[in-house]
């Protein structure tokens, strides 16, 4: 069967994906603290990554599906770290005596994938390396379904899933947070940031929404910064989340493309405040 490759249309439609990716109100909590715990641990996925070559976040997402962020699991498949490998891949790491460093066997893993300095980390080249490590079968065998892997707990995933090697639900639902929902957290919350990208600024001008510490109550001020945040988001290197909320984050991603912080956004400086 043929591979799956990185096209300019593959490569766009993952940005696209990304750019528009909202988590499920039902499930903010749960992100945000599956992304803190992450966090937790950033020094040592880290460490695998100046072992491996592979950027810390890629390798924090994977051992969350992978290993549920357990540190004395084996990354390749959650078999404990005091022995090699006894699960497909078995024998892993090959070299070296256990009990194992999570952070050596993390770095076997990555490379047994193919994984390292050389790969593309751009956006689109990360969201294709994970879907890859998942495997293409709903992109092949089920694309009117996108990946759990990557979207579960977002707008762009609702059921069906692989339930076993080869068995299909179309009823079964993801009780795990994708690996992408999880990288857009981080970036939203500038722990992380990706180069340029294929897809194009939005032509318009810049819409205009009034800072405002808390969340506003009306609709018509909510669906005025949610437009906002979406045409903040067409830009490279901004990811807000679209909540509604014109705060801190929003107005900091305003600056950053036009120059000014929000109107009545004190950051502003007084001279350059502008008109209400």
């Amino acid at each position: 069967m043929a591979a799956i490759s990185l096209t300019p249309s593959l490569r766009a439609d993952y940005e696209r994906l990304f750019d528009t990716c909202i988590t499920q109100a039902g499930r903010r909590a749960e992100v945000e603290a599956l992304t803190a715990a992450l966090l937790r641990n950033k020094g040592r996925y880290a460490a695998a990554s100046q072992l491996s070559g592979v950027p810390w976040h890629f390798i924090a997402v994977v051992h969350n599906m992978e290993c549920s962020q357990r540190m004395d699991a084996h990354l390749h498949n959650g078999d404990p770290l005091s022995r090699r490998t006894f699960h497909v891949p078995a024998g892993r790491p090959r070299t070296g005596s256990p009990p194992f460093r999570w952070e050596e066997s993390a770095a076997d893993a990555l490379a047994l994938k193919g994984l390292n300095d050389g790969t593309d980390w751009s956006l689109a080249g990360t969201l294709y390396q994970l879907e890859r490590y998942n495997g293409f079968g709903y992109r092949r065998f089920h694309p009117e379904v996108l990946s759990p892997y990557l979207w579960s707990f977002s707008g762009h995933y609702e059921r069906g899933k692989y339930v076993a090697d080869g068995t299909w639900s179309d009823r079964a639902v993801s009780r795990q947070c994708g690996a992408a929902v999880l990288l857009r957290r981080l970036a939203e919350i500038g722990e992380l940031e990706f180069g340029a990208r294929a897809t194009a600024a939005a032509d318009d001008g810049p819409l205009i929404a009034r800072y405002a510490a808390r969340p506003p109550t009306e609709p018509a001020a909510r669906q005025t910064t949610e437009t906002l945040q979406r045409w903040l988001n067409t830009f490279d290197g901004v990811f807000v989340r679209i909540d509604g909320h014109p705060g801190k984050r929003t107005s900091a991603a305003y600056r950053r493309v036009t120059g000014h912080y929000l109107p009545g956004d004190p950051r502003e400086p007084r001279e350059s405040r502008q008109p209400r």
